[in-house]
């Protein structure tokens, strides 16, 4: 495997080229919008970007900040056909750290937070929205480094309550937060993408979902592909309120299974795909995924950010993966969701350019400069690709992180 290195600006790069393309085998999952791990991530992500709104709009930057340890533990529920009713709320815990003010104007840290945890509990799971309880664990304690000296007082020290947004460091220049990585990979085969697709259809506002009450949002799905044959465990829960018996209840699963079926066609022509749905239904002892919010976060389950879907919204152990949760980190110079977000679109853009198969690693250093990553490595299939064409998209993409920025505060980036 042809390898070049090279120096780009403070960055080691190294460029593999002719690797091996992935082959057909494919482990894939996908966690759908109302699986407790895909709820924490999204609120966490939801939290950041309006606290991120506020301050920008109040002082003119975002202010430091992470809601990336945010975690929901479940409620309790009673089911029953045709009916429902929570019996125990669903506690939010909201671990992180936020400014609390700015030149001496409070920020209004917890009112914005409860605002927005109802307001997208509403949303996502409406049933849930007037049961909950909301734990505040939100400091802000300065990160280490800060050194006493004499009766100077540490710059650190007033990154969590900045006297104005000139004692930010990243307004002067952008250093990585953390020693971490990033990573992203193109293209999706077409199972992929199938896979995507499947559970939106289900989780989300498609028209199977509009037309049928009953279908809930926590959907989960594990396939097995190789390249002809799929095999698939599929969970899609019911809504009790909507579903008067056990029989209602397997029609409904029928109903399922054809919109898979139909959708296999449409989208895996000529191949051969088995579904196991409900797998652990147990029907002659009602035994059944019924559910009176369509989640499992009614009853017992819970949801930690970084648990769920990586950036592109599967979880792929065949393909390079990193453990970072992305959701609820600072959009300024958090690494652990700026790389991963670069990384992908670096290996889209190169996938384009080389028609070939295209994997990237940014590996940061903490301290260093945000656009100057302490490692790339870029592996593509491509036997002749252009070497120079390379360097420049890697060029191109680094440049990209305050434009990146912008668009995670003006929600112009879906994560997960």
């Amino acid at each position: 495997m042809p390898r070049t290195s090279t120096i780009i600006g403070n960055s080691h790069l190294v460029i593999d080229t002719a690797m091996a393309r992935p082959d057909a085998t494919t482990i894939v999952e996908r966690k759908g919008l109302g699986h407790p791990d895909t709820l924490a991530d999204h609120l966490a992500e939801r939290l950041s970007r309006a606290y991120s709104h506020h301050t920008v709009a109040r002082f003119g930057a975002v202010l430091h900040h992470n809601f990336d340890k945010l975690a929901l533990l479940g409620g309790a529920s009673e089911v029953r056909y045709g009916a429902g009713e929570m019996t125990a709320p669903v506690r939010v815990l909201v671990n992180g750290r936020a400014a609390p003010m700015c030149g001496g104007e409070t920020i209004p840290v917890e009112e914005i937070v409860e605002a927005e945890v109802r307001a997208f509990f509403t949303e996502r799971l409406p049933e849930v929205s007037n049961h909950l309880d909301i734990v505040f664990n939100i400091t802000s304690n300065s990160s280490p480094g800060a050194v006493l000296t004499g009766d100077g007082t540490p710059d650190r020290t007033r990154w969590f309550n900045p006297r104005s947004v000139d004692d930010l460091r990243e307004r002067r220049v952008r250093l990585s937060n953390d020693t971490s990585l990033g990573t992203g990979w193109a293209p999706e085969n077409a199972f992929e993408s199938f896979v995507r697709d499947l559970v939106n259809h289900f989780s989300g506002e498609s028209e199977f979902a509009l037309a049928h009450a009953w279908c809930g949002s926590d959907v989960k799905l594990m396939g097995f592909w190789d390249g002809d044959e799929a095999d698939i465990v599929l969970c899609v829960p019911q809504k009790s309120r909507h579903v008067a018996s056990r029989s209602e209840y397997i029609r409904n699963k029928e109903t399922v299974l054809a919109e898979c079926h139909r959708l296999v066609g449409l989208r895996l022509p000529g191949a051969q795909a088995r579904f196991r749905l409900n797998a652990r239904d147990v029907p002659e002892k009602d035994e059944l995924y019924l559910t009176y919010t369509g989640s499992s976060i009614e009853s017992g389950d819970e949801g930690v950010v970084g648990r769920g879907n990586r950036v592109n919204g599967l979880i792929t152990p065949l393909r390079p993966m990193n453990l970072e949760g992305a959701n609820g980190k600072n959009p300024v110079y958090h690494v652990g969701k700026l790389y991963n977000i670069a990384a992908q679109r670096l290996a889209h853009r190169l996938h384009e350019t080389t028609d070939g198969h295209a994997e990237v690693h940014l590996v940061s250093t903490t301290g260093q400069r945000l656009d100057e990553p302490w490692r790339i490595l870029v592996r593509l299939s491509a036997p002749d690709a252009e070497i120079d064409k390379v360097q420049a998209l890697v060029a191109e993409v680094l440049g990209e992180f305050p434009a990146l920025t912008d668009e995670l505060v003006s929600d112009g980036i879906e994560l997960s």
